[in-house]
């Protein structure tokens, strides 16, 4: 790792840590977003991700900057259908307005650490050899025909109590039947003139049958669905991001400032979702696209017929499809 590359390194971790600071304190209280407060600080984000690609542009070049670009227009597009998987897991677990910015803040951290270990994981495999990027091809393309079966399926609640995180959180804890605030974990002590005869007798039989000493609630429950929800997600993502750019600070860069501006998101698709009905369509081609570049990419690296899709060209398309899809959804909306 050269000079040039610690310094990106740097500069990247003051930004994101100053600019995550600023939106912690901003909304260290319980409140309900509202539409334009939830734009206003989508627009921050936007604006703090664009400056570190101009960072990247002066300092690294133009091309360093397309493949950030690139990285994270994909890695904001993808995460679009997490977030209405999001949307719906808040709804089972009812969970009031107020409280999903801190859901959703700490599951923006785990995500950010799993996104680590997923980028060092896939850019080592990615160096391997040429067919693994053959290999990475079927992972975007099974997730693009999984994006399309589901968009034919009408199932629009699911059961969360069957989810592996639900059914792994009972298995550690004693869960408290409702909301305590905002509070992930309670103790006895806190909850017990607050519930029935009942529900103190059920708690009591958990906590001497699991030798615990915190409650979890509801909302800790919500946050392990959502959280694991996101790592199942990531294992899409990180393979077609990894496409645009092998750089593994450029892809982590990109993955994260995308991540970053989720939740402010989170709350304009919740207010916009029913106008952007075709945003998922030109989100699954934009997948193809990614598969036919791995599959382009891989095979000048083993057969040698000396065409690739550049940097640039690939952050065009990005933007195009992406454009084409919001102008669609607005034009006939």
């Amino acid at each position: 790792m050269n000079a040039l590359e610690i310094q990106t390194i740097i500069v990247f971790l003051l930004m994101a840590s100053l600019a995550f600071g600023i939106d912690l304190f901003a909304h260290k209280h319980d409140e309900k977003i509202s539409l334009k407060q939830a734009g206003i600080w989508s627009i921050f984000w936007i604006g703090v991700s664009v400056l570190f690609g101009i960072y990247l542009y002066f300092e690294r070049g133009s091309e360093i900057a397309s493949l950030y670009f690139a990285g994270y227009a994909l890695e904001k597009s993808l995460s679009v259908d997490n977030l209405f998987v999001m949307m719906a897991i808040f709804s089972w677990f009812k969970i009031p307005e107020i409280y999903r910015h801190r859901v959703l803040y700490f599951g923006v951290i785990g995500a950010m650490i799993f996104r680590l270990i997923f980028v060092a994981v896939g850019t080592m495999l990615f160096a391997i050899s040429p067919w693994m990027e053959l290999i990475f091809a079927a992972i975007v393309a099974y997730s693009a025909v999984m994006m399309i079966k589901k968009d034919k399926c009408d199932e629009d609640i699911k059961d969360y109590s069957n989810h592996i995180a639900y059914r792994a959180v009972y298995r550690f804890f004693p869960v408290l039947p409702q909301l305590f605030g905002h509070s992930f974990f309670v103790k006895f002590s806190e909850i017990s003139k607050q519930i029935s005869d009942s529900q103190k007798t059920t708690l009591n039989d958990q906590i001497l049958r699991l030798k615990a000493t915190w409650i979890a609630t509801p909302l800790f429950l919500c946050l392990c669905v959502i959280e694991l929800s996101d790592v199942i997600f990531a294992f899409d993502s990180v393979p077609a991001v990894i496409a645009v750019s092998k750089d593994p600070v450029i892809v982590y860069s990109a993955m994260i400032f995308a991540i970053l501006g989720l939740r402010t998101l989170y709350f304009v698709l919740e207010a916009l979702k029913n106008f952007l009905k075709y945003l998922e369509i030109s989100v699954i081609v934009l997948l193809f696209f990614i598969v036919a570049k791995l599959a382009v990419n891989a095979t000048t690296h083993i057969f040698h017929h000396g065409f690739e899709i550049s940097a640039q060209i690939s952050l065009f398309i990005i933007l195009a499809i992406l454009g084409v899809g919001v102008l669609v959804s607005l034009v006939k909306k």
